[in-house]
């Protein structure tokens, strides 16, 4: 471990809140609770803002992989914080095998992103073609986040609906595109449901976040309800 690294772990434990880790433990399944130090997600933020203009901090960033689950957050607000496309873009793939849970990769959206969304299209069926959890998860979360406004087009929310995958975490972010795609885009995103496009848990999974959401009106929600299907 390199005297950065070490220097980052050392502060992460300065900012530890122990009630904290234990309320964030029970949200984090696939993480030994021995690997979270229990830092609050402004300071991790912060930190990685401030190490972020160290002119070592490739020392870090090539530290793979992480030992504890707040380095790997340092490690993905990093990340967010490169202005240089192709730069951020290597980052990323050279991050996503070590990402290993839902918070740490939905929480990493690179701001010089949305300032290069054709560039980026490429890159979002690269990792939604991918074999692994959290790079399709991180594949489709940039779809929900950059392309379901004045960019958005029917083929993308197609490409979601065509991922097939019995991982828990991916199924979770396919329903979450697509509720927020009805609060977003209600009318071209809802034969997806009405054609039942979705597998059944995911088509009602969607569902229920819609439902949840303040941005579906009351009458769209009701009738959200009576596509629900029996598993």
């Amino acid at each position: 471990m390199n005297t950065l690294t070490l220097e980052i772990r050392e502060r992460l434990f300065a900012l530890q809140d122990t009630d904290y880790k234990k309320f964030h433990a029970k949200l984090m399944p696939t993480i030994d609770p021995e690997l979270i130090i229990g830092v609050r997600t402004p300071d991790v933020r912060k930190l990685a803002k401030e190490f972020s203009k160290k002119e070592n901090i490739d020392d870090f960033l090539n530290d793979l992989p992480h030992h504890y689950y707040e380095e790997n957050n340092v490690h993905g607000f990093i990340i967010e914080q490169i202005k240089d496309f192709e730069n951020c873009v290597s980052e990323v793939d050279r991050f996503l095998p070590y990402v290993d849970n839902w918070a740490t990769c939905d929480m990493m959206r690179p701001k010089v992103f949305g300032k290069n969304k054709t560039l980026l299209l490429t890159h979002i069926y690269r990792w939604i073609n991918s074999k692994s959890t959290y790079t399709i998860r991180f594949g489709i979360e940039m779809l929900m986040c950059f392309y379901l406004d004045e960019d958005f087009k029917p083929e993308y929310p197609d490409a979601v609906a065509n991922v097939r995958s019995e991982e828990y975490y991916v199924n979770m972010m396919i329903a979450w595109y697509f509720a927020t795609a009805l609060a977003k885009q209600y009318d071209k995103v809802l034969p997806y449901l009405t054609q039942n496009r979705l597998d059944i848990r995911t088509h009602n999974k969607t569902i229920q976040k819609a439902v949840e959401s303040y941005r579906i009106t009351k009458e769209q929600k009701e009738f959200l309800k009576t596509l629900k299907r029996r598993e």
